[in-house]
Protein backbone atom coordinates (compact mmCIF):
# COMPACT_ATOMS: atom_id res chain seq x y z
CA UNK A 1 0.00 0.00 0.00
CA UNK A 2 1.37 3.82 -0.56
CA UNK A 3 1.82 5.52 2.40
CA UNK A 4 1.86 8.90 2.85
CA UNK A 5 3.85 11.35 5.26
CA UNK A 6 2.46 14.65 5.89
CA UNK A 7 5.49 16.48 7.45
CA UNK A 8 5.80 19.92 10.06
CA UNK A 9 8.76 21.97 8.41
CA UNK A 10 8.25 24.82 10.83
CA UNK A 11 7.80 28.17 9.47
CA UNK A 12 10.43 28.79 7.09
CA UNK A 13 13.98 28.53 8.94
CA UNK A 14 15.14 25.68 7.77
CA UNK A 15 16.94 24.91 10.94
CA UNK A 16 12.89 24.33 12.51
CA UNK A 17 12.99 21.30 10.61
CA UNK A 18 13.39 18.00 13.34
CA UNK A 19 15.53 14.91 13.19
CA UNK A 20 12.20 13.46 12.41
CA UNK A 21 11.44 15.20 9.66
CA UNK A 22 14.82 14.67 8.25
CA UNK A 23 14.68 10.95 8.25
CA UNK A 24 10.55 10.81 6.42
CA UNK A 25 11.58 12.74 3.82
CA UNK A 26 14.62 10.81 3.38
CA UNK A 27 12.55 7.52 3.85
CA UNK A 28 10.27 9.26 0.38
CA UNK A 29 10.44 8.40 -2.86
CA UNK A 30 8.33 11.50 -3.98
CA UNK A 31 8.21 14.47 -1.80
CA UNK A 32 5.17 16.46 -3.16
CA UNK A 33 5.84 20.52 -3.41
CA UNK A 34 2.60 22.80 -3.65
CA UNK A 35 3.52 26.18 -5.74
CA UNK A 36 1.32 28.69 -5.86
CA UNK A 37 2.45 31.48 -8.81
CA UNK A 38 5.06 33.54 -9.06
CA UNK A 39 3.80 36.13 -6.29
CA UNK A 40 4.04 33.27 -3.60
CA UNK A 41 7.12 31.60 -5.17
CA UNK A 42 9.38 32.14 -1.57
CA UNK A 43 6.74 29.68 -0.08
CA UNK A 44 7.73 26.85 -2.49
CA UNK A 45 11.54 28.19 -2.51
CA UNK A 46 11.63 27.27 1.24
CA UNK A 47 10.81 23.36 0.35
CA UNK A 48 13.17 23.51 -2.35
CA UNK A 49 16.04 24.75 0.06
CA UNK A 50 15.06 22.27 3.00
CA UNK A 51 14.91 19.93 0.15
CA UNK A 52 18.46 20.66 -1.26
CA UNK A 53 19.95 20.74 2.35
CA UNK A 54 18.66 17.75 3.90
CA UNK A 55 17.84 14.66 1.19
CA UNK A 56 20.95 12.46 1.75
CA UNK A 57 19.63 9.14 -0.06
CA UNK A 58 19.89 10.60 -3.97
CA UNK A 59 16.84 8.86 -5.29
CA UNK A 60 14.06 10.88 -3.51
CA UNK A 61 12.37 12.32 -6.62
CA UNK A 62 10.43 16.29 -6.12
CA UNK A 63 7.36 16.91 -7.73
CA UNK A 64 5.65 20.29 -8.22
CA UNK A 65 1.99 20.91 -8.04
CA UNK A 66 -0.14 23.80 -9.01
CA UNK A 67 -2.72 24.86 -6.01
CA UNK A 68 -6.15 25.33 -7.24
CA UNK A 69 -7.37 29.09 -6.24
CA UNK A 70 -9.98 29.24 -4.38
CA UNK A 71 -13.08 30.94 -5.40
CA UNK A 72 -14.79 33.42 -3.42
CA UNK A 73 -16.86 35.82 -5.49
CA UNK A 74 -20.88 34.81 -4.64
CA UNK A 75 -19.65 31.96 -2.05
CA UNK A 76 -20.30 32.31 1.58
CA UNK A 77 -16.55 31.23 3.38
CA UNK A 78 -17.14 28.12 4.63
CA UNK A 79 -18.46 26.37 1.01
CA UNK A 80 -15.80 28.39 -0.87
CA UNK A 81 -13.53 26.55 1.49
CA UNK A 82 -15.16 23.12 0.95
CA UNK A 83 -15.33 23.79 -2.60
CA UNK A 84 -11.55 24.48 -2.69
CA UNK A 85 -10.62 21.51 -0.47
CA UNK A 86 -12.68 19.15 -2.64
CA UNK A 87 -10.48 20.44 -5.73
CA UNK A 88 -7.10 19.87 -3.73
CA UNK A 89 -8.44 16.47 -2.83
CA UNK A 90 -8.70 15.55 -6.23
CA UNK A 91 -5.38 16.68 -7.07
CA UNK A 92 -3.81 14.48 -3.79
CA UNK A 93 -5.49 11.82 -5.29
CA UNK A 94 -3.76 11.78 -8.93
CA UNK A 95 -0.46 12.94 -7.16
CA UNK A 96 -0.88 9.42 -5.04
CA UNK A 97 -1.73 7.38 -7.58
CA UNK A 98 1.03 8.26 -9.62
CA UNK A 99 3.36 6.59 -7.11
CA UNK A 100 4.38 2.71 -7.53
CA UNK A 101 2.35 0.59 -4.76
CA UNK A 102 4.59 0.62 -2.52
CA UNK A 103 6.43 3.78 -2.42
CA UNK A 104 6.58 6.49 -0.08
CA UNK A 105 5.24 10.06 -0.47
CA UNK A 106 5.26 13.20 1.56
CA UNK A 107 3.70 16.49 1.69
CA UNK A 108 5.68 19.51 3.41
CA UNK A 109 3.42 21.39 5.67
CA UNK A 110 4.23 25.26 7.21
CA UNK A 111 4.38 24.88 10.54
CA UNK A 112 2.71 21.67 11.86
CA UNK A 113 -0.27 19.95 10.20
CA UNK A 114 -1.97 19.95 13.07
CA UNK A 115 -2.47 24.35 13.48
CA UNK A 116 -4.34 25.96 10.77
CA UNK A 117 -3.66 23.89 7.77
CA UNK A 118 -5.66 21.51 6.14
CA UNK A 119 -3.49 18.97 4.67
CA UNK A 120 -4.77 15.91 6.88
CA UNK A 121 -8.28 16.91 6.71
CA UNK A 122 -7.90 16.98 2.80
CA UNK A 123 -6.02 13.64 2.84
CA UNK A 124 -8.87 12.07 4.45
CA UNK A 125 -11.28 13.22 2.00
CA UNK A 126 -9.20 12.13 -1.20
CA UNK A 127 -8.97 8.87 0.71
CA UNK A 128 -12.57 8.26 0.91
CA UNK A 129 -13.19 8.88 -2.39
CA UNK A 130 -11.77 5.97 -2.55
CA UNK A 131 -9.97 6.13 -6.20
CA UNK A 132 -6.39 5.25 -4.27
CA UNK A 133 -5.87 3.11 -1.24
CA UNK A 134 -2.88 4.60 1.27
CA UNK A 135 -2.06 5.47 4.33
CA UNK A 136 -0.80 8.27 6.59
CA UNK A 137 1.27 9.61 9.93
CA UNK A 138 1.91 13.01 10.41
CA UNK A 139 5.25 14.56 11.67
CA UNK A 140 5.03 17.37 14.29
CA UNK A 141 6.58 20.80 13.13
CA UNK A 142 7.51 24.07 15.30
CA UNK A 143 4.73 26.24 14.82
CA UNK A 144 4.11 29.95 13.92
CA UNK A 145 2.78 30.33 17.85
CA UNK A 146 6.41 28.85 19.14
CA UNK A 147 8.32 31.05 17.30
CA UNK A 148 6.31 34.08 17.49
CA UNK A 149 6.72 33.55 21.55
CA UNK A 150 10.66 32.97 20.59
CA UNK A 151 10.96 35.88 18.73
CA UNK A 152 9.03 38.39 21.32
CA UNK A 153 11.02 36.32 24.22
CA UNK A 154 7.55 35.65 26.04
CA UNK A 155 6.08 32.70 27.75
CA UNK A 156 2.70 32.41 25.49
CA UNK A 157 -0.03 31.97 28.86
CA UNK A 158 0.08 34.57 31.33
CA UNK A 159 0.58 32.09 34.95
CA UNK A 160 -2.45 29.53 35.29
CA UNK A 161 -4.46 31.51 33.05
CA UNK A 162 -6.07 30.06 29.41
CA UNK A 163 -5.03 30.91 25.72
CA UNK A 164 -7.24 31.09 23.04
CA UNK A 165 -5.82 30.39 19.38
CA UNK A 166 -8.43 32.07 16.67
CA UNK A 167 -8.81 33.22 13.39
CA UNK A 168 -8.85 37.32 12.18
CA UNK A 169 -12.44 36.58 11.09
CA UNK A 170 -13.39 35.14 14.12
CA UNK A 171 -11.71 37.82 16.28
CA UNK A 172 -13.60 40.44 13.74
CA UNK A 173 -17.49 38.61 14.98
CA UNK A 174 -16.71 37.80 18.82
CA UNK A 175 -13.22 39.77 19.97
CA UNK A 176 -11.08 38.07 22.08
CA UNK A 177 -12.58 36.28 25.32
CA UNK A 178 -9.40 35.03 27.27
CA UNK A 179 -6.25 36.83 28.95
CA UNK A 180 -4.37 35.39 26.15
CA UNK A 181 -5.69 35.24 22.44
CA UNK A 182 -3.54 34.02 19.98
CA UNK A 183 -4.83 35.50 15.95
CA UNK A 184 -3.83 33.46 12.72
CA UNK A 185 -5.08 34.78 9.09
CA UNK A 186 -6.17 37.87 9.80
CA UNK A 187 -6.09 39.35 6.11
CA UNK A 188 -8.92 41.79 7.78
CA UNK A 189 -6.81 43.04 10.07
CA UNK A 190 -9.02 42.44 13.43
CA UNK A 191 -6.94 44.42 15.56
CA UNK A 192 -6.62 47.53 14.12
CA UNK A 193 -10.55 47.61 15.41
CA UNK A 194 -10.32 46.50 19.27
CA UNK A 195 -10.54 49.40 21.00
CA UNK A 196 -9.16 48.42 24.39
CA UNK A 197 -7.06 50.98 25.98
CA UNK A 198 -5.22 47.85 28.18
CA UNK A 199 -4.15 45.45 25.68
CA UNK A 200 -0.96 44.59 24.49
CA UNK A 201 -0.18 43.28 21.08
CA UNK A 202 2.56 40.81 19.77
CA UNK A 203 3.22 40.47 16.13
CA UNK A 204 4.91 38.80 13.35
CA UNK A 205 5.79 38.01 9.94
CA UNK A 206 7.47 36.41 8.05
CA UNK A 207 8.78 34.70 11.29
CA UNK A 208 12.31 32.16 11.13
CA UNK A 209 13.12 33.61 8.08
CA UNK A 210 15.68 36.48 6.84
CA UNK A 211 12.74 38.84 6.43
CA UNK A 212 11.45 39.00 10.15
CA UNK A 213 9.59 41.54 11.21
CA UNK A 214 7.97 42.13 14.67
CA UNK A 215 6.36 44.82 16.33
CA UNK A 216 5.24 44.91 20.35
CA UNK A 217 2.95 46.91 22.39
CA UNK A 218 0.11 48.75 23.70
CA UNK A 219 -2.19 47.85 21.20
CA UNK A 220 -3.36 51.55 20.62
CA UNK A 221 0.38 52.73 20.55
CA UNK A 222 1.38 50.26 17.90
CA UNK A 223 -1.90 49.20 15.60
CA UNK A 224 -1.26 51.88 13.17
CA UNK A 225 2.68 50.92 12.52
CA UNK A 226 1.56 46.97 12.27
CA UNK A 227 -0.88 48.56 9.63
CA UNK A 228 1.64 50.55 7.38
CA UNK A 229 4.70 47.46 8.28
CA UNK A 230 2.05 44.49 6.79
CA UNK A 231 0.97 46.33 3.65
CA UNK A 232 4.56 47.46 2.92
CA UNK A 233 6.13 43.46 3.45
CA UNK A 234 3.04 42.24 1.55
CA UNK A 235 4.35 44.58 -1.60
CA UNK A 236 7.50 43.70 -1.43
CA UNK A 237 7.18 40.12 -1.41
CA UNK A 238 4.07 39.48 -2.74
CA UNK A 239 2.50 37.65 0.23
CA UNK A 240 2.91 37.19 3.74
CA UNK A 241 2.25 34.72 6.60
CA UNK A 242 2.01 36.88 10.10
CA UNK A 243 0.46 36.14 14.00
CA UNK A 244 -0.17 37.95 16.83
CA UNK A 245 -0.97 37.53 20.46
CA UNK A 246 -3.29 39.88 22.10
CA UNK A 247 -2.64 40.16 26.35
CA UNK A 248 -5.16 41.19 28.65
CA UNK A 249 -3.87 41.73 32.07
CA UNK A 250 -0.42 40.72 33.73
CA UNK A 251 0.45 37.57 35.87
CA UNK A 252 -0.84 37.01 39.55
CA UNK A 253 -2.94 40.21 39.16
CA UNK A 254 -5.97 38.18 40.23
CA UNK A 255 -4.42 37.52 43.13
Amino acid sequence: MRHIEIIGIGTGNPEHVTVQAINAMNRAHTIFIPTKGAAKDGLAAVRREICSRYLTNGTTAIVEFAVPQRLTTGQAYLESVDDWHGALAEVYTKLIAALPQTAVGAFLVWGDPSLYDSTIRILERAHSLQTVEFDVSVIPGITSIQALAASHRIPLNLVGKPVEITTGRRLAQFGNQADTTVVMLDGELAFSKIDDPEAEIFWGAYLGTPDEITHAGRLADVADDIVRSRAEARARHGWIMDIYLLRKGQDFDDL
